[in-house]
């Protein structure tokens, strides 16, 4: 699917986090072309959505925070984005149909399984939502590393600092189709938190 505004735009942008985080891109043909998709990348910065898409030469969908939607002007700017709002404190069935939607026509939908971004760094525990509809949808998962997008933007700093950043894409993963639907969503996020934390670099103490 063509995407002529972010294809517009997706040089520049790529070119100018090149040099400010030396963003390093790994693992981009890992990508599928084609089909319906889920994506679920960590989540250490509010810059997470766009970098990762940077490779994707096709439309993504992004579930967000829903009270992001309530920041003026930046709410109405992120709609522009194709995101759609979900309320991470409590399930959410509209947030849940309106992926169903997009995923059983085929498109691609970005989802954060921490449900927000993370206080230190550490990769938290996946949420079981977006394996259900992969699991359900036998849909699958492309599970996506994010390196040192904590140490350029921690929470409570305004704006970044020149700090590497490294995203790994890794191959898709399928849900089992042995399994029932809430094994094969347990052990899909499980697989998947694995390949997550797989390609971040050890944790030191300080």
């Amino acid at each position: 699917m063509h995407t002529p505004v972010l294809d517009l735009f997706r040089p520049g942008f790529h070119a100018l986090c090149r040099a400010y985080f030396g963003l390093e891109l790994v693992g981009v043909e890992h990508i599928p072309a084609t089909g319906p998709l889920i994506v679920t990348p960590n989540h250490q910065t509010y810059a997470d959505p766009p970098l990762v898409t940077i490779p994707v030469r096709r439309r993504v969908y992004y579930m967000a925070w829903s009270r992001l939607f309530q920041i003026p002007l930046f709410g109405r700017f992120i709609r522009l984005l194709h995101a759609f709002p979900v309320q991470i404190e409590s399930s959410d069935p509209r947030a849940a149909r309106e992926a169903v939607r997009l995923l059983q026509a085929g498109q691609v939908v970005m989802i954060f399984p921490e449900g927000e971004r993370s206080p230190d760094g550490r990769v938290q525990p996946f949420k079981p939502g977006a394996f259900r509809l992969a699991a359900s949808l036998a849909t699958p998962v492309l599970p996506v590393t994010i390196a040192g997008g904590h140490d350029a933007w921690p929470p409570g700093r305004l704006l970044p600092r020149p700090r590497r950043i490294t995203i790994t894409y890794h191959p898709s993963i399928h849900p089992d189709p042995s399994l029932e639907p809430r094994q094969a969503a347990g052990d899909l996020a499980g697989r998947a938190y694995a390949a997550v934390v797989s390609a971040l670099p050890p944790v030191t103490t300080r």
